[in-house]
């Protein structure tokens, strides 16, 4: 399961690159061209950082389950299947940015595709504590403490969603934060600090 879901998610990566192409006939202003492309680069940072954050999720949960069963399967297909869509609403974000009432469809389309992958995370690992799958010796505290680290960020993404319907690009930003927050251990990082 942690090996194709690693496929799947290298894919999903590399297909966020793939759709930034330089328009033809830019070879007169290339530069400006290239900072005209400043949506998609936007998109593709943040789709990035959300894929990063679920997939450093997913191993975490992988790392502490001790057997799979057929129901887990499936909701990590349907989690798989929500990333390897993530390049599409990347492309119409990217794409319709400088239009109005485009965008606020775009940026919808985004941030629910966002929600639903992280959501998606949580439910796998809720599923698996509850069937029994997460490995026997694990402490209550760290499946409690993964559990909040799961679920406080589903909230805002609602949040963001309703603001992309007002202010779009305002919403993205938000996404690259919510995603920045999930992928920068801050804790470790004042732990740390506390310790010197």
């Amino acid at each position: 399961m942690e090996a194709f879901s690693d496929g799947v998610f290298a894919i999903a990566i590399t297909l966020l690159i793939l759709e930034i192409a330089v328009p033809a006939g830019s070879e007169e202003d290339l530069w400006g061209a290239l900072g005209d492309l400043w949506p998609s680069y936007l998109a593709y940072l943040v789709s990035f950082a959300t894929v990063g954050a679920v997939w450093i999720a997913h191993t975490v949960i992988t790392e502490y389950l001790d057997h799979a069963d057929s129901v887990l399967l499936r909701l990590n297909l349907l989690l798989l299947v929500l990333i390897s869509f993530l390049p599409f609403p990347t492309k119409l974000l990217a794409e319709f940015v400088h239009e109005r009432e485009p965008v606020r469809v775009a940026a919808t389309v985004y941030g629910v595709n966002l929600l639903l992958a992280m959501g998606m995370v949580s439910v796998i690992w809720r599923y698996a504590v509850r069937a029994g799958l997460v490995q026997p010796d694990l402490a209550d505290d760290d499946v409690k403490t993964l559990t909040k680290r799961l679920t406080p960020t589903l909230g805002v993404y609602v949040v963001m969603i309703l603001v992309g319907l007002f202010l779009p690009v305002v919403a993205v930003f938000g996404y690259l934060a919510i995603a920045l927050f999930i992928l920068i251990p801050f804790s470790a990082v004042r732990r740390q600090q506390g310790q010197t």
